[in-house]
């Protein structure tokens, strides 16, 4: 019996985990026999031939390494329909029978593609954001709220030293999970995602309400997808006249050395990735339903939706005062 060959690849965003993906594919499908080729730089090493073959110690050392050894890039031709047959050809030219995939939601519709033309796929969501519907966690996430907790946590520092109100703008262009886990956990006076329609006079009020029982310094927590966190520190200095600054974290969250949680999911979707190219099945994605690892047709995936918890939402309204 020919020896099964897969291949792996990192797309989109880096996620803090994805080494870790990376690693328990690797030593997974060469314990079951399979060989692994390293696909560089997303969809364009697919389709451009830039690959390498991996080995149990290609994968030594990474699983606490940020970022990805693969590396990650954008790949507009992919999106086209030659980019697409582009890839299935270097896939039959290097014998690969599937392709791993570990990003988010647009690289799982190149992965559907790819399945399409005839190379089995499976996605690993990889985001900080956690905003893929299919599952409840996404490999980086937990690292990304940690790095921003541990800043939120610095600039308190100054902003009580100097009475200040801080406004901590956050990863998150439509998914505001970053924003009300990282304020929940830094007892922020005020959180703001893009789940949730922004009242400014609401939070003035919970600001006032604050400040009427003692409190003088405050945090102001905004999902990047909001808009301007500058113009937010202003608007709440002239009405407030409580001096205020804005900070914008930015892709700091997206490094780091991933924490213990993203190390063991990201090998747990591993594992379940490879187990699934074994027996032959593509055009799916992996994640998490209530702890337990599942997968998804891909187009399902992409089509289900991922309700915001307001709960958990509404108690970090009530305690931030």
């Amino acid at each position: 019996m020919q020896q099964k060959t897969i291949g792996v690849l990192t797309s989109g965003g880096d996620a803090p985990g994805m080494n870790a993906a990376v690693r328990a594919v690797v030593r997974t499908a060469i314990k079951k026999g399979m060989k692994v080729i390293g696909i560089k730089r997303g969809y364009n090493g697919l389709i451009n031939g830039d690959m390498v073959e991996l080995n149990v110690r290609s994968v030594s050392d990474i699983i606490q390494r940020g970022g990805t050894i693969l590396y990650t890039a954008r790949c507009l031709e992919f999106k086209t329909q030659e980019g697409v047959m582009k890839a299935k050809q270097t896939c039959e030219k290097a014998g690969i029978d599937g392709v791993v995939v570990i990003g988010g939601d647009g690289s799982f519709r190149g992965a559907a593609d790819l399945s399409a033309a005839g190379v089995p796929c499976i996605g690993i969501p990889g985001t900080i954001d956690n905003d893929i519907s299919c599952t409840d966690y996404t490999i980086g996430f937990d690292t990304a709220m940690n790095t921003a907790m541990e800043m939120v946590d610095k600039l308190r520092d100054t902003a009580q030293s100097h009475d200040r109100c801080s406004v901590v703008e956050v990863m998150g262009r439509r998914a505001g999970y970053i924003a009300l886990h990282t304020g929940i956990a830094c007892g922020a006076s005020y959180i703001i995602v893009p789940e949730i329609k922004f009242d400014m006079n609401d939070m003035i009020r919970q600001i006032n309400m604050a400040r009427s029982l003692g409190k003088q310094h405050f945090i102001i927590l905004v999902a990047e997808g909001i808009g301007n966190a500058d113009q937010l520190a202003r608007d709440i200095e002239n009405i407030t006249g409580i001096e205020s600054r804005a900070t914008i974290l930015g892709h700091v969250q997206r490094g780091g050395s991933p924490t213990v949680r993203d190390r063991v999911k990201a090998s747990q979707l591993g594992y379940h990735a490879v187990e699934l190219l074994e027996r032959g099945i593509g055009n799916r994605v992996v994640g998490f339903k209530h702890s337990e690892v599942v997968d998804y047709d891909i187009a399902e995936g992409l089509a289900m939706t991922k309700p915001f918890n307001e709960k958990l939402y509404g108690m970090a309204c009530e305690i931030s005062f």
